[in-house]
């Protein structure tokens, strides 16, 4: 799930720091306010990306169960291979390790579809989330009249008041628009 907050963090602080960058500049800098977020929070209150979450564990603990199937299959057979060698001919070996390299290529190939796989997933399942989050944001922003949000977790800030914290406004503009 760090991995799926931590990329939908980054993805959301750049999109909102170029947005509001933006509608920054246009303001009023008499007028300027500032607010900070804590995506991760706003995303652990969310029972779709808890759903996500679970459906791409699900998704991750069956391609890693098929490839250590086969991965362990493998070096089984390898393993009886290196013991029966000695009484193989030599044309039988070769034919043999060919089998065993093409064998091991086939599996670091289905390593790299699960791994597509697993991104498109990911990517199908945060792209609603996302939407969400960023949406609600502007809308807390727009209603309180904030010219800018940043991330907490980005290492950029290094001290904000508490009361430019709109985390939980967010949270709370998320669950009232189910």
């Amino acid at each position: 799930m760090k991995k799926t907050i931590l990329g939908m963090s980054m993805f959301l602080l750049m999109l909102s720091s170029v947005n509001l960058f933006s509608q920054a500049r246009t303001t009023n800098s008499a007028t300027f306010t500032l607010g900070v977020v804590e995506i991760e929070t706003i995303v652990k209150e969310m029972p779709e990306a808890l759903s996500a979450d679970r459906e791409l564990q699900e998704l991750t603990k069956k391609w890693e169960d098929s490839i250590v199937a086969k991965r362990t299959d493998l070096e089984t057979r390898a393993q009886n291979y290196q013991r029966q060698k000695a009484m193989m001919a030599a044309a039988a070996q070769q034919q043999e390790e060919e089998k065993f390299a093409m064998e091991a290529q086939e599996l670091q190939i289905l390593a790299s579809e699960a791994q597509n796989a697993i991104n498109q997933t990911r990517e199908r399942l945060l792209e609603p989330i996302r939407a969400k989050v960023k949406s609600a944001i502007e809308a807390v922003a727009k209603d309180e009249k904030i010219s800018m949000v940043l991330s907490k977790e980005a290492a950029l800030i290094m001290y904000y008041e508490p009361r430019l914290d709109i985390t939980f406004r967010v949270i709370d503009k998320i669950k009232r628009n189910k």
